[in-house]
């Protein structure tokens, strides 16, 4: 198919939004808009244009004192009666419209726009953010070619309604198990029922009262939830373990490690074995170039309730933020969409916070 980027459309972020809305990237099968995304940057004589696999990287090379990093992913989550884009008064309708492709526009568009930046800039266009860390872009990026994301400061182009939302919480998935013993259900009283005993399990639950935490101003609300639990051998027999699979969201000041002995505070005398774990990333709003963004965007920042990309860049020593038009709310949902306004906004802000030079 001839490539719906094209250095006309670049120049308008809300036409390059649409354009990029209706190339199809459900994780895992970015390859078509990795191919076109490459293909324009490649015809922009300020940059120059790496690929690994699926993640399309451009930098410029101006010998500026510092380097910033503007990242987007291109997969979205699978289709649901979204696709292609469709416009209604001032809102752009379709999968991906607000996590993150209007995000991805803002940085194409600036790109190709803006051959002479304070900085120098690295863009960074990569592959499957919203399936398991495995197969991530930036994670297969710092693995193999690490050098694409050494940067004095990074912005993460995520849906965050136009306002900076800084650092993120980091996430931790767990068992706590609960053991008995089996027995014939009508005999119970020869066995001790593991589903019964989760009821401390879920007690110990329904009674924690979590931390909030104010770090540079920014308010982190932690949270920890049963999100599945298990259990059961037969209609007839008395179960001897049952497992509760318990979700913590914990504030950036904690590390990997204090969540997990935190956790084991929580459930003392239970079973706690983790499943899956990523850090949190602190605000990082001590760079300089994070302070010129602040002032460029006007508002003061909040805290990002969640986990983003950024924790990777803060892994790397790296500050990092989330700056982006959508609407978090409305990510992954069937009436996904993003405000024209927003897109023009943002775009706006960030030309002025990097074309001052």
């Amino acid at each position: 198919m001839a490539n719906p980027l094209t250095s006309d459309v670049l120049v308008d972020p809300v036409v390059l939004t649409r354009a990029l809305v209706d190339i199809e990237s459900v994780s895992l099968h970015e390859k078509v808009i990795a191919d076109c995304v490459e293909e324009v940057l490649r015809q922009i004589p300020h940059l120059s244009v790496e690929r690994h696999r699926n993640t399309v990287m451009a930098r410029t090379s101006l010998g500026r004192d510092q380097r910033v990093v503007l990242a987007g992913h291109l997969d979205t989550v699978p289709l649901n009666d979204n696709f292609p884009s469709t416009v209604v008064d001032d809102l752009i309708h379709g999968c991906g419209t607000a996590d993150m492709k209007s995000g991805v526009a803002l940085a194409l568009h600036l790109a190709a726009t803006l051959p002479d930046p304070r900085y120098d800039l690295t863009f960074l266009f990569y592959e499957a953010e919203e399936i398991e860390s495995r197969f991530n872009g930036l994670n297969l990026v710092a693995q193999h070619r690490p050098e694409w994301l050494a940067a004095d400061f990074a912005v993460l182009l995520e849906p965050t309604y136009g306002v900076v939302e800084a650092g993120c919480q980091g996430t931790m998935r767990a068992i706590v198990r609960t053991r008995g013993r089996r027995a014939h259900t009508a005999r119970a009283w020869r066995g001790v029922n593991a589903i019964h005993a989760a009821g401390a399990v879920l007690r110990r639950l329904e009674d924690y009262r979590a931390r909030t935490v104010t770090i540079d101003g920014c308010t982190y609300r932690e949270g920890l939830n049963a999100v599945h639990i298990s259990g059961g051998v037969a209609g007839n027999v008395v179960p001897d373990e049952c497992a509760v699979e318990v979700n913590l969201r914990f504030a950036p000041d904690r590390t990997e490690e204090l969540a997990f002995e935190h956790l084991c505070e929580v459930f003392d005398g239970f079973e706690v074995e983790v499943t899956d774990s990523a850090p949190g990333a602190l605000p990082g709003l001590d760079a300089a170039p994070a302070r010129e963004f602040l002032v460029a965007v006007g508002a003061e920042p909040a805290a990002k309730l969640g986990w983003t990309d950024v924790s990777r860049f803060a892994a790397l020593g790296v500050p990092a933020l989330n700056y982006g038009p959508g609407d978090p709310q409305l990510a992954h949902a069937p009436d996904e969409h993003v405000e024209i306004g927003k897109i023009r906004d943002g775009a706006a802000t960030l030309h002025r916070w990097l074309a001052t030079y």
